[in-house]
């Protein structure tokens, strides 16, 4: 049972986390806040408070939208309404096949959208696309997931990290990561199932 006391130190924990919250996202001074910089101010928080300032990224979207800033949280969350269709169920990476596929979707969406002259819309696929790298980086750093797949995800990851950075040399890339000793030695049962 909490005492008076203890009740009041909770919310005025409370209210230093979701001051705390609303400052860093002051600092970095963005129009909208996608799931990178969420990521960006929860750090931030456990920097700044601590273990107290551990909260999760639902927690963090709560207390920017409460005080009125746009947030793209989800891959769902298209350009004024537009696109709604293109954005839905993007993100699927189970295996490498399904992490190949997503990223020729991705790659088909961003060519579509630059070509339309549509930058809000291709800036949102490479949000995407940072989201997936971060998934991925998450499953590959959990120590509960077995190794075989934190490998796999690494290489996901990996693969996301090349697409955001040179997505018209990606495939190119990809094929020869493919045919190179190392990639068959660590996932050849993988391609050997998926095929």
């Amino acid at each position: 049972m909490k005492t008076r006391a203890s009740a009041t130190h909770s919310r005025s924990r409370t209210s230093t986390k979701k001051s705390s919250i609303l400052e860093i996202a002051r600092q970095l001074g963005k129009p909208r806040f996608t799931p990178a910089e969420i990521e960006q101010i929860r750090r931030q928080l456990i920097a700044h408070l601590g273990a107290p300032g551990k909260t999760s990224p639902d927690y963090i979207v709560s207390v920017l939208e409460e005080a009125g800033m746009r947030v793209a949280w989800s891959t769902d969350a298209d350009i004024e309404g537009r696109y709604k269709e293109e954005f839905t169920d993007l993100l699927h990476f189970s295996t490498l096949d399904e992490a190949e596929m997503c990223l020729v979707r991705l790659d088909e969406l961003l060519r579509k959208f630059l070509v339309e002259g549509e930058r809000a819309a291709a800036e949102r696929v490479r949000e995407v696309a940072r989201l997936g790298r971060r998934r991925a980086e998450m499953i590959a750093r959990n120590q509960k997931v077995e190794p075989k797949k934190r490998a796999e995800k690494a290489e996901v990851a990996r693969w996301f990290v090349i697409w955001l950075e040179t997505p018209e040399a990606f495939f190119d890339w990809l094929e020869v990561r493919k045919q190179s000793p190392e990639y068959k030695e660590r996932f050849g049962e993988q391609m050997d199932e998926e095929a």
